[in-house]
């Protein structure tokens, strides 16, 4: 399983515009990925720092959805981010919410 996770300085006063676009745009664009298996947003209270963390079965379904569903979703959510957003992918090695326990790799 792998986890996109892309951190994200929200415009000032944002924080609710960008809760409902998350719920209206996000979770339906992205539910329809191919291997997507969950999503969780993340904020910072009083702040104007989120998160957003995708998991994937594969890493190639969560590649695709970088290069095609991503850029969709980020034009969606452009009034209120500043900046860039920065995203990295990981390996996930555990997870109580799906039961996952993977062996490390070197």
């Amino acid at each position: 399983m792998y986890a996109r996770s892309v951190s994200i300085r929200l415009k000032e006063k944002s924080l609710a515009e960008f809760t409902l676009l998350i719920e209206q745009h996000a979770l339906l664009l992205v539910g329809k990925q191919k291997g997507f298996q969950d999503e969780l947003a993340l904020f910072v209270p009083g702040g104007r720092e989120a998160v957003a963390i995708s998991l994937w079965d594969e890493k190639q379904n969560a590649d695709r959805y970088g290069r095609n569903g991503y850029l969709k979703l980020l034009k969606a959510l452009s009034r209120v981010i500043e900046g860039t957003p920065q995203v990295r992918t990981f390996e996930v090695c555990y997870s109580t919410f799906h039961k996952i326990v993977a062996l490390a790799r070197n």
